[in-house]
């Protein structure tokens, strides 16, 4: 089980004089160094300092070192400095002789980390596209504030709360910086509409705005469903529930649950949804840290909505920690087939530790495992930097592109519920693998992306069609709508004024991608995501291949192994 070992560190005892115990040289003076500390602690504000149980002689000597070192380099230093930066880049470089995931983060920046995982957030309620330094309103959110005052997708943001934020250079942080605030407050905007050069002006008053984690849930055909999942979010499960009795009440008897690109987040959300396809009281997960304090086991406890149905689950090297968890137990369990590529090997488990500033410790405590005995975490002993370039070394390695034979070996190899031979060594591996495919991707392609060309093209043909658009039924709209050479050449040209360097080999390998992509992100401007996805899906090879397994899935329900 890979179990951590417990060091302890304590001085030997010293030869007793006449039948008494003599203290030892720490025992005397740690009452001086806790003391120290407390009154330190006090004066700044801190949280009572308490010396770790398993070794407080080095954690005292430690933290009085470092106050130390700070006190003399905020009076004695020859130059003025931020005192607070320089412990907060000193705790994160600490921090990195742990492991990639155990975290810092200053008060400053914990709203916005946080916000990810919320069910929602207080602003104005618009998504919005950056497109040649100006902010481009593709939709008003539903229901939100901004569709209350009138604002209007192709809309450009150009004063925000009379700044100029057109043609600044700003990028998405500088927008929700400015955008989202206290629900209750106002914000002005000046905003330059198709059709007029006169700049509108709209007070907006913030307000909660909804998010969402299931970004789609759709009937592929008669009998199979299809939920996408991007996060596990605080409204991840309710979302998810919803979607499912939605399928179930159109005919689904087999669905493909997406989590590729997942990055994770909430374990009970996870936990949740898997025992949703989990029958009886089978382990889900459990974890494994220092001591038992940390440890736990999550089973299945309720009666799921689809316990006996056959499920494909889409992962890929994006996909982490709660995707995984959910992935690896349904695969256990021999409840889903896993079709994609390697998923990303996040297993460690953080726990939230607020500080008094109000900045945040995010600790791992312990490692996820599943059901078999497999630990998510992938190896991390080469360092943070070795780390992070992990997505390079599976390019250059060729992963994702044919399985990497290393990981099939013997010391890896556990075993399912019925039998079935699966991998460890982190990250889940797929019961079918399925290649990215590169075949239709160029530079010229990716560029058309990073400068969002595309995304800018599909809403100015929006809001130039939209009233012959929304008269289209999605059928029609999916079966009849065709993207032109006329339409191309005007992305083509935005492209040019976007500086985007016409390559025409990359524009002939790429063009019924860019086909593809120009109807869905027309189909997402009239029908949200029920518009957007499916027509994707017609070019997504790991989608189509999810579609050929299902006879395997059928047999995995039934009980084959």
């Amino acid at each position: 089980m890979n179990e951590e070992i417990k060091h302890t560190n304590q001085e030997e005892p010293e030869t007793p004089v006449q039948g008494k115990p003599r203290n030892t040289l720490f025992q005397v003076r740690l009452p001086l160094y806790i003391a120290m500390a407390l009154l330190v602690g006090v004066l700044i504000g801190a949280n009572t300092f308490s010396p770790s149980d398993n070794n407080p002689q080095s954690t005292a000597k430690a933290y009085l070192k470092f106050r130390d070192i700070l006190s003399y380099i905020d009076r004695d230093y020859v130059d003025t400095v931020d005192i607070e930066k320089l412990s907060d880049h000193a705790i994160t470089k600490m921090l990195e002789k742990l492991d990639p995931h155990t975290s810092y983060i200053p008060a400053d920046e914990l709203a916005m980390a946080r916000s990810y995982l919320e069910g929602d957030f207080e602003g104005i309620g618009v998504e919005f596209n950056i497109f040649k330094d100006t902010i481009s309103v593709i939709t008003p959110l539903s229901g939100g504030p901004s569709e209350a005052a009138g604002i209007q997708a192709g809309d450009k943001i150009i004063t925000v709360n009379s700044e100029t934020v057109a043609g600044k250079g700003i990028n998405n942080e500088g927008v929700f910086k400015r955008l989202r605030g206290q629900k209750g407050t106002t914000v002005n905007l000046g905003i330059l509409r198709k059709g007029s050069s006169k700049l509108h002006q709209f007070t907006i008053q913030r307000n909660k705005i909804p998010t969402v984690s299931v970004d789609v849930s759709y009937m592929v055909n008669n009998n199979t469903g299809y939920i996408k999942v991007s996060r596990f979010s605080a409204n991840t499960f309710e979302e998810f529930k919803q979607a499912m009795l939605a399928l179930k009440k159109k005919g689904m008897s087999q669905l493909i649950l997406d989590l590729r690109g997942n990055p994770g987040g909430y374990m009970d959300h996870a936990t949740r949804m898997a025992d949703e396809f989990i029958a009886g009281d089978k382990m889900i997960v459990y974890t494994d840290g220092k001591g038992t304090r940390y440890d736990s086991k999550s089973f299945a406890r309720t009666r799921g909505e689809f316990e006996s149905g056959p499920v494909i689950v889409l992962l890929d090297e994006g996909s982490a920690s709660a995707s995984e968890i959910v992935a690896g137990a349904l695969q256990d369990n021999d409840r889903a087939l896993i079709v994609g590529r390697r998923s990303f090997g996040k297993g460690l488990v953080q726990m939230p530790i607020p500080l008094n500033d109000g900045s945040e410790l995010r600790l791992t405590i312990s490692r996820y495992y599943t059901p078999s005995g497999r630990s998510i975490q992938k190896p991390y002993v080469a360092g943070t930097e070795d780390y992070q370039k992990d997505m390079l070394h599976r390019l250059e390695n060729g992963e994702y592109f044919h399985p990497d034979s290393t990981l099939f070996v013997d010391s890896l190899k556990y075993k399912t519920t019925k039998g079935r031979v699966v991998y460890g060594g982190g990250g889940i591996m797929p019961d079918v693998f399925v290649a990215r495919d590169t075949t239709e991707l160029s530079d010229f392609l990716s560029q058309l992306y990073s400068k969002n060309v595309i995304r800018e093209y599909a809403l100015g043909y929006y809001n130039d069609n939209r009233k012959e658009l929304e008269k289209m039924s999605f059928d029609r709209f999916n079966k009849t709508f065709t993207v032109n050479d006329k339409m191309l050449q005007g992305m083509l040209r935005l492209a040019k004024q976007a500086e985007v360097e016409y390559k025409e080999a990359d524009f002939k390998r790429s063009e019924a991608m860019l086909r593809n992509n120009l109807k869905a992100f027309i189909g997402r401007s009239v029908y949200g995501n029920a518009g957007f996805f499916p027509v994707l899906h017609e070019k997504d090879e790991e989608f189509q291949q999810a579609l050929r397994q299902f006879g395997q899935a059928q047999r995995l329900a039934k009980g084959g192994a």
